[in-house]
C-alpha cells in the first residue's frame, strides 16, 4: 500500500514531465523523416536526432502560457499529494503499532491471518485493555460502523435514489452515470471537506442534527455544491488533458496486446454501491461480485445480434485474408516491412480481427437467460422484481449493462468525467441540498463508543424493515423510512451469517427466529421421500465430496417442473432454473450446525466450529449456524492448514447466503402477487408523498409489478417509529410523560423536507421549530 503510493507520486511526475517532454523537445519532422539530417560519419538517422537541444527546448517551454499554467497546477497537485503521503506514513505506523503491539501479529505472520481472526482478536483486546473508553465491550458491528461509515451513509443514499446518477437522456433512454470524479465530489461535499457536513471523521456537526434551521443549512449546502461545482468547472482542461494522457499511457499496451480487453465487462462503481449491502468490507464485495462475474459475461453473451454476427465474420475474413498475404510477404522477404504503412496495416488488422471475433458468440453456447439470471442473483443478491420473467427482453439486458458494462463504457465515462461532473453538481445536485439535509437528520444515530453512523446501518427491521421483504407486523417504518430492494433484510441475513457470534438488537432476532421457524415448517412438508429416491439427486451427491459446502444443496436438484433445482457445480457457478419455497427451505435446513460440523470435522480434524448449545447457534442468529468464524485453527495447525479450513468456511457461509437471498426473492415474489406495488428500479423523482391516495394507487398501476416498494394501500402501516432506550435519533421528540420516543415528520420535498397537508394518517406532525441552535431535543438516547 505505501509502496503504491510511492510509485503513484512518481507515475505523475512521469507522466507531466514526459508529456511537456514530447510536446515541446521533439522535431517530428526528422522523427517522420520529412527533414533531411546531415551526418559526417553515418547517414543513418537516430533517435537522439529528433531530440532538440537543451537551450531550444527551455525556451519553448518558457515561451508557451499553457505549459506554465499546467506545470504549475501539477506540481500544486503533486505537493498535495505528497503531503497526504507523509500523513499516511503517520496512519500506516500507527496500524503497525496496532498489529504488532495491541493484537500481537507479526509483519511476516499478517497474510495468514484472515479477517475473522483480526476481528477476534479487537473483540477480546477490548475485554482485556479497554481500548474504546466509551463502552465495556466491543461488537462485531461496532467494528464494521467505524470502517464503512461513510460508505454505509453512500450505500443508502444511492438505495433511497438521493443521489443525481440516472438521467432520461434524448436518444439514449434512461442512462446511468456514476464515475470516480463524481464520487470524489460527493464524499468531498458531505465527508471530509472544508464545511462538510461532518466536523471530524466521526460526528456529524450538531446543527444538522436538528431540523429548526434545515432551510438556512440546505441554502449553505447549495452554495457550497455551487462553488465546487464552479471549481470542477475551471480545473475541467486540466483534470480532462490528465485523464487523456493517464488512459492513454495506461490502456495502450494493454490494448496493443489483448485488443478484446476492451469488450470486457467489469462492475460499474453504481453497480458496486446498488449491489453492497450495509456493513460489507470491500473484500466480501469484490469477493462475492467475482463469484457472479462468469455467469454475468455469459448472460450479457446470450443477446448478440445475429446481424452483427455476420458482419463481424466476414468483415473478419476480409481483414484476416490481406493479413496472411502481408505475413506471407514479410516471411518471403524482410524488406517488405521497410515499405511505409506496412507494419502499421498489419498491427491495426490484428486489431480489427480481434475486435470482430469478440462480437462472435460460441455456437455451442446454449441460449438460457432466466436460469443464468437465477445464477446471478444468487451471488449478487439483489435485483430489481420486473428482470423476473423478462430475463429475455432487451430492456432487462440493458438495465443489468449499467450494473454490468463494457470496460471500453467504463474507461470513456472516466475520460468525460471532468466535462459532466460539473454541470451535474451545479444542476441536478444542488436541487437536492433540502432532501440531503433532511437525509442526514433523519437517518444518523449516534452510537456509543462508535459516534455518528447511518440508521440504516443497524439493520433494524424495525425502524427499517419492508413489509413486502418478509418483514411485515415487524416493521414500524414509513414509506420513507423502509430500505428498498429488501436492503435492510439481506443486510441483516448477510452480516449475521457472516459473523456468527454476533447479537442482533431483539427486533432483527425475533425476524430471524421466525423466518427460521417458517422455513423449518416449510421444510418439514417439502418431497423429502421424493429427494431421495431421485437418481438424479444420487447420482450428483456421488460426484461430490462430503466435505465440499456444494453438496449440502444437492437437494434442490428435486421438484416439480415449476419449481425447479439449484445445482452448485465444481467450478463455484451455480445453475439454477428457479427456487421454490420447499426446496430452499429443505437446503436451508440442510445447513444446520450438526451437519456442517460433521462434514467439516470429518475431513478436517483440526476445524473447530461452534458447538451446537452455544449462544451463537442456540439464538439462530444466522438461522442456521454454518458460520464462518475462521477462529479453527488449533495450536499445532500449520498455516497452510488454517487458510484452508477458512476457505472450507468461507465457503459454506456463502452458499448459506446464495440460498438465502434465492429464497427471501422467491418469498417476496409470492408474497407480492396479487398486490399493487410501485416500481423502484426507475424510481421517479416525482414520487411526492404529498400526492393523494388515489393518485398513489392510480400512478402504480402504470408500473410493471413490483412490491419493492409499497402501494398506498398499505399506508395504514405507516406509523410513527418507537425507538429504543438504546438508541440516539435526531429527526424527532419524545413523549415526557410516557417517555416514549415519537418520530415527526412533513411531506417530502420529495423525499426530505417533510409537512403537514391534510393527509390524516399519511403524514406525522412536522418538525417544530427550535427555540435556539443550542437546544437539544429532549430525551435524547443512545445506542449502547
Amino acid at each position: 500500500m505505501l509502496l503504491g503510493e510511492i510509485f503513484e507520486l512518481v507515475q505523475l511526475v512521469f507522466v507531466v514531465a514526459f508529456t511537456v517532454f514530447l510536446a515541446n523537445c521533439v522535431d517530428y519532422d526528422i522523427l517522420f523523416a520529412n527533414k533531411f539530417v546531415n551526418h559526417t560519419d553515418s547517414s543513418k538517422v537516430t533517435l537522439p536526432d529528433a531530440f532538440l537541444p537543451v537551450d531550444e527546448c527551455s525556451a519553448r517551454i518558457r515561451e508557451s502560457v499553457s505549459v506554465i499554467f499546467i506545470l504549475i497546477i501539477s506540481g500544486v497537485f503533486w505537493l498535495h499529494r505528497l503531503v497526504k503521503f507523509f500523513y499516511n506514513i503517520c496512519c500506516y505506523w500507527e496500524i503497525r503499532s496496532f498489529y504488532i503491539n495491541a493484537l500481537k501479529m507479526s509483519t511476516a505472520d499478517l497474510p495468514y491471518f484472515t479477517w475473522q481472526e483480526v476481528q477476534a482478536r479487537i473483540v477480546e483486546i477490548q475485554k482485556e485493555h479497554q481500548i474504546c473508553i466509551h463502552k465495556k465491550e466491543l461488537t462485531e458491528l461496532d467494528i464494521y460502523h467505524r470502517i464503512l461509515r461513510f460508505k454505509n451513509y453512500m450505500v443508502a443514499m444511492v438505495n433511497k435514489s438521493l443521489l443525481p446518477v440516472r438521467f432520461r437522456l434524448p436518444l439514449l433512454g434512461d442512462t446511468v452515470f456514476y464515475t470516480r470524479g463524481l464520487k470524489y465530489n460527493f464524499e468531498l461535499i458531505f465527508f471530509w471537506g472544508p464545511g462538510s457536513l461532518f466536523e471530524n471523521e466521526w460526528s456529524l456537526k450538531p446543527e444538522y442534527k436538528r431540523g429548526g434551521n434545515r432551510l438556512e443549512l440546505a441554502d449553505r449546502l447549495s452554495s457550497r455544491i455551487l462553488w465546487i461545482g464552479i471549481a470542477n468547472l475551471l480545473l475541467c482542461p486540466v483534470i480532462l488533458i490528465w485523464q487523456i494522457l493517464y488512459a492513454f499511457f495506461s490502456y495502450t499496451e494493454v490494448i496493443k496486446r489483448e485488443p478484446g480487453s476492451l469488450g470486457a465487462r467489469c462492475w460499474s462503481l453504481y453497480g458496486r454501491f446498488y449491489l453492497r449491502h450495509f456493513n460489507e468490507l470491500d473484500h466480501e464485495l469484490m469477493s462475492r461480485l467475482s463469484k457472479g462475474y462468469k455467469a454475468s459475461s455469459k448472460y450479457m453473451n446470450c443477446f448478440m445480434s445475429p446481424l452483427l454476427t455476420v458482419v463481424a465474420k466476414n468483415v473478419a475474413f476480409f481483414a484476416g485474408s490481406i493479413l496472411a498475404v502481408l505475413i506471407a510477404l514479410t516471411i518471403y522477404d524482410e524488406d517488405v516491412l521497410a515499405v511505409e504503412h506496412v507494419l502499421s496495416s498489419i498491427t491495426l488488422l490484428g486489431v480489427g480481427i480481434t475486435v470482430c471475433r469478440s462480437f462472435i458468440p460460441d455456437k455451442h453456447m446454449v441460449f438460457c437467460p432466466e436460469q443464468l439470471l437465477k445464477v446471478i442473483l444468487a451471488q449478487i443478491h439483489y435485483m430489481p422484481d420486473h428482470w423476473q420473467g423478462n430475463a429475455h427482453r432487451y430492456e432487462t439486458r440493458d438495465e443489468f449493462a449499467q450494473l454490468f458494462q463494457y470496460k471500453a463504457v467504463f474507461i470513456l465515462e472516466e475520460l468525460l468525467s471532468p466535462v459532466i461532473t460539473p454541470f451535474i453538481l451545479i444542476f441536478c445536485l444542488r436541487r437536492k441540498s433540502l432532501e440531503i439535509i433532511d437525509f442526514f437528520r433523519n437517518f444518523t444515530v449516534d452510537v456509543v463508543g462508535v459516534g455518528d453512523t447511518c440508521s440504516f446501518a443497524q439493520m433494524d427491521v424495525r425502524q427499517h424493515g419492508h413489509p413486502a421483504w418478509m418483514s411485515a407486523g415487524k416493521t414500524e417504518a414509513s414509506i420513507y423510512q423502509q430500505a428498498e430492494d429488501g436492503k435492510t433484510e439481506l443486510s441483516l441475513m448477510h452480516f449475521a451469517i457472516t459473523n456468527p457470534h454476533w447479537q442482533p438488537p431483539r427486533e432483527s432476532t425475533h425476524f430471524i427466529s421466525l423466518l427460521k421457524e417458517k422455513v423449518h415448517r416449510e421444510a418439514a412438508t417439502g418431497q423429502q421421500g421424493i429427494i431421495a429416491e431421485n437418481p438424479v439427486f444420487t447420482s450428483t451427491h456421488s460426484l461430490q465430496s462430503d466435505s465440499e459446502p456444494r453438496s449440502l444443496i444437492a437437494n434442490l436438484l428435486i421438484g416439480p417442473p415449476s419449481l425447479a433445482s439449484l445445482h452448485l457445480g465444481r467450478e463455484g457457478s451455480i445453475n439454477p432454473v428457479s427456487i421454490g419455497v420447499s426446496e430452499g427451505a429443505s437446503a436451508l435446513r440442510s445447513l444446520s450446525p450438526v451437519s456442517t460440523s460433521l462434514h467439516l470435522r470429518g475431513s478436517y480434524p483440526s476445524a473447530r466450529l461452534p458447538r451446537q448449545d452455544h449462544p451463537a447457534v442456540g439464538a439462530g442468529r444466522a438461522m442456521t449456524g454454518s458460520g464462518t468464524d475462521a477462529r479453527t485453527i488449533s495450536s499445532g495447525s500449520s498455516a497452510w492448514e488454517g487458510q484452508l479450513t477458512s476457505m472450507i468456511l468461507s465457503e459454506y457461509a456463502s452458499t448459506e447466503m446464495s440460498i438465502h437471498a434465492l429464497y427471501i426473492h422467491e418469498m417476496h415474489k409470492q408474497q407480492s402477487r396479487g398486490e399493487l406495488s410501485r416500481h423502484t428500479w426507475h424510481r421517479q423523482e416525482s414520487d411526492e408523498s404529498s400526492e393523494s391516495v388515489n393518485e398513489d394507487m392510480e400512478a402504480a398501476r402504470n408500473f410493471p409489478r413490483s412490491s419493492t416498494f409499497p402501494s398506498a394501500t398499505n399506508s395504514h402501516q405507516q406509523g410513527a417509529a418507537h425507538h429504543s432506550g438504546s438508541q440516539r435519533r435526531f429527526d424527532g421528540t419524545s413523549d415526557p410523560v410516557s417517555g416514549s420516543f415519537r418520530v415527526q415528520r412533513t411531506p417530502r420535498m420529495p423525499m426530505g423536507g417533510w409537512s403537514e397537508e391534510n393527509q390524516i394518517g399519511r403524514h406525522h406532525d412536522p418538525v417544530p421549530e427550535e427555540g435556539t441552535e443550542d437546544d437539544l431535543p429532549p430525551h435524547i438516547h443512545k445506542v449502547t
